[in-house]
């Protein structure tokens, strides 16, 4: 068993379990650091340029934009929520490496499973793994139960691929598909 956790209390592979215990994760290279963050490195270069940019018409454009873009986002429901969809899809590929990290779902070489995209769908996120040698879709399945508490999420289900052994859909539920999404109360009127 590759996944590190024993599925019996007597598994024979209690060995490989403990040799998945003794082995950290292996640490990212600059690559694979930069490409695991690619979404917060692009937003702090695009803030750190465009704020520069508008600084060199003055200060008061700079307050002026940040005004708008907050007041469009706090007073547009629809753009409020697919600000909230795409900043789940940058949020779950993380929380799903740690809670694959505290599952021991890794190769033998201490690698986790690469996650190749996120795509906000009805029920959450849908998140399309690439499983490296020695990690599988049973090992996911095993840890289901802490992928589930490290995605903060109501369920998980994971699906292999049917022509590729080594692709994993790992489908994130935030709410069931046939619950709408919370409805957001109108700002402009006050309860009571």
């Amino acid at each position: 068993m590759t996944g590190g956790r024993p599925r019996r209390p007597n598994d024979p592979s209690v060995l490989s379990s403990l040799e998945n215990a003794l082995n950290a994760v292996a640490r990212p290279n600059p690559v694979v650091l930069a490409w695991r963050w690619r979404y917060e490195l692009g937003l702090l270069v695009g803030l750190g340029f465009g704020s520069f940019a508008i600084v060199q018409q003055g200060v008061a454009w700079l307050i002026a934009t940040w005004l708008v873009l907050v007041a469009m986002f706090g007073a547009w429901p629809h753009g409020r929520r697919l600000l909230i969809r795409r900043a789940w899809c940058i949020i779950t590929p993380h929380r799903l490496r740690t809670g694959c990290a505290h599952a021991w779902i890794q190769s033998r070489r201490g690698r986790l499973p690469i996650i190749l995209f996120t795509t906000p769908q009805p029920f959450g996120e849908r998140v399309t793994l690439w499983c490296v040698a020695g990690t599988t879709a049973v090992d996911l399945l095993a840890a289901r139960d802490v992928l589930i508490a490290a995605c903060w999420a109501a369920d998980i289900q994971i699906v292999r691929s049917q022509s590729h052994a080594h692709i994993v859909i790992v489908d994130v539920i935030r709410r069931p598909p046939d619950q709408p999404p919370a409805q957001e109360p109108d700002r402009l009127s006050w309860p009571g």
